[in-house]
This record gives structure tokens, sequence and C-alpha cells, in this order.
């Protein structure tokens, strides 16, 4: 681990809570302090019902040369154009960052001093939305890379700068990964793992960086990319890859879990502590270290919340503390040492 991961890792605390993705807010204001009064870790909103320059893709890829918002809010891509080796103009003052300028705006008037999280389309997910608007796959990949690389350092620098005191969670979102080990993925594993490790090796030295996978994604691979936190939703899917989750925890990676529920219909429950509980009790018996297990872990929303209400969202932030809580309180944590 580097300077960077420590510098979080090191203070944080079983159960913190942070983020992922997407907000339903119009107002990036209100989005802004939501970041910070719903989550442990305050988390850098994106805020795509607003303007949709923020939703992922457009996020990470405008300001690559040949790539235009286009209407509705499509990304057009002109490939002739693309250049692996061209610069990237990443302008913070544009409409992808609303959601950034409004955050960093609430901390200072905070006066918050405390970690921040903030997310990033990943390499492999972005050169594969480059991939299917035609793109060949060696310049798809290439752009891709140089484009998050760019992005990161530029919002990472900012981040640092106007809020010096904060160490900083960075993660790429792979939601494309899910196929990675299938036979017609357009990337072999390796060159999966070179980019993404390629992506977060621009933040590592000062930055905790972490990847995001959705249920189906290979684990395996992506933590060989060498991240310090992995970021999954909690699900039975998980409990044969106990050795890996195991060797990873040992090595002094943290797992944020995804326990409560983004999808479908949502209400208020604790099924996210009941769901969690029953999975570390199945780890657990896999041959997973419950101290590691119990002790080297956040609590998300599986997903980001745009596509929900903003009364939805906070039901949600509800059951991410009442799931928080659950975790640190000794006689929950006894329930899955005891595989009550």
């Amino acid at each position: 681990m580097g300077r960077g991961a420590s510098a979080l890792l090191d203070v944080a605390t079983p159960g913190t809570t942070f983020g992922i993705g997407s907000l339903p807010h119009l107002s990036a204001a209100q989005a802004a302090a939501y970041a910070f009064d719903a989550f442990d870790i305050p988390t850098v909103p994106s805020l795509p019902r607003r303007s949709p320059a923020e939703l992922e893709v457009a996020q990470t890829l405008i300001g690559v040369p040949g790539v235009s918002l286009g209407q509705y809010g499509a990304v057009a891509v002109d490939c002739a154009r693309l250049d692996p080796d061209a610069e990237v103009m990443t302008d913070l003052e544009g409409a992808q960052f609303i959601g950034l300028r409004a955050f960093l705006a609430e901390a200072r008037a905070r006066e918050h001093v405390g970690a921040v999280k903030w997310q990033l389309l990943g390499p492999i997910s972005a050169g594969i939305a480059l991939l299917r608007a035609g793109a060949p796959p060696d310049v798809a990949f290439g752009v891709a890379l140089h484009a998050v690389r760019s992005h990161a350092e530029v919002v990472g620098s900012a981040i640092a700068e106007a809020l010096p005191d904060c160490p900083q969670l960075a993660v790429f979102d792979e939601p494309m990964a899910e196929g990675l080990m299938a036979a017609d993925f357009p990337i072999a594993p390796d060159h999966a793992i070179d980019l993404l490790s390629g992506a977060m090796a621009t933040l590592e030295p000062h930055t905790t960086v972490g990847v995001h996978s959705r249920p189906g994604a290979d684990l395996a691979t992506l933590l060989a990319a060498g991240p310090h936190v992995v970021s999954v939703p909690i699900g039975s899917d998980v409990v044969p890859l106990a050795g890996y989750v195991d060797r990873f925890l040992a090595h002094g990676g943290w797992v944020a879990w995804g326990a409560v529920a983004t999808g479908g219909p949502i209400g208020r429950s604790t099924r996210g502590w009941q769901r969690m509980s029953q999975v570390f009790c199945d780890l657990v018996r896999a041959g997973c270290d419950q101290e590691l297990l119990s002790s080297q872990c956040f609590i998300t929303p599986e997903c980001g919340l745009g596509s929900h209400s903003t009364s939805v969202a906070q039901q949600v932030a509800e059951e991410l503390q009442q799931t928080s809580l659950s975790l640190m309180s000794e006689a929950a944590t006894a329930r899955f040492v005891l595989g009550a």
C-alpha cells in the first residue's frame, strides 16, 4: 500500500459509509448537501438528470478530440479523429463537472477536513464505449486509458488544491467488465488488468484507489490490478470467491460492500444488514478471516441512485446508516462469528 492508501485506510473505521455514482437531484447545491449528510465519507455526486454531460461515459470521454456530446445526451464519436496520443482537455468549468464544483463549494462552506470520495468511469468500460462507437480495439482502449488518466489527474489535483487536508478515495467504475472472462470479450484479461492498473497508477502516490464492479464481474481479475479498495454488491455470488477476498484483506485491502439494494422498488427495511450478516457467515465458513472481514469493510449502496427520486435516496441513506450501526454493534458482530 502506498502513502495515499495509508492516509485514509489507517484512520478508517469498520462500517464507514460512502456513496456510489449518481444522484437524482436537479439542484447541484442540494445534491452536495446530501452527499455530506448521507455518508460518513462525503461523495462527489454526478447529476445526469440535471445534465446528460454528467452521465458516466460522457463525463469520462468529453475532452477527447473526436468526442462530443450529441443530441439528447448521447456521446458522438468521430472515430477518424481518435488518437491515443492526442491531448485530452479537462474543463472543470464544463457541464460534466457541475456536481464536483457544488461539492467543493459545500466542503469549503462546512470547513470539511475529513476524507472525500469521488469516482470516474474506468478505462475498460470507457474503451468498450468507444469500441461500440466504431473505433478499432487498439485505438479505443488506448484513447480510453489516456482519457481516464488525464481526467483523473486533473480532478484529483483540483480536490487536493481545494481541500488539502482531506485524504481522497478515488474509485474507477467498471460496469462493462462483467464479461471479462468470456471468449468474445474484446480484450484479454491481462490487457484489462494493465488498463486498470495504469489508470490507478496515476493517483496511487497520493490517493487511495479502488474499483467498483457489478454482479457478474470477474473479481479475481479486478483484484489483480492492485486496488486498495474493491467495491462489490454483497450477495451469495461472492462466497465462492472467499479465497480471493481473504488474500486481499490479508494484504491490507478493504472491501466496500454494496449492502443496500438500489435496483427495483425501494422501501424502508433492515434487509441490508440481514443479507450482509448471512453472506459474512458464509464467507467465514468458506475460510475468510472473521476479524479482517469485519474490520476492513466499508458499506455502500449497491449502485448509484440517479434513477430514483430524492425521497428514495434519503431512504437509502437511512438504511445505510442502520446497516453500519448493526455491523459495529458487538451483538450483531457476534451473530456471524457464531454462525447464528
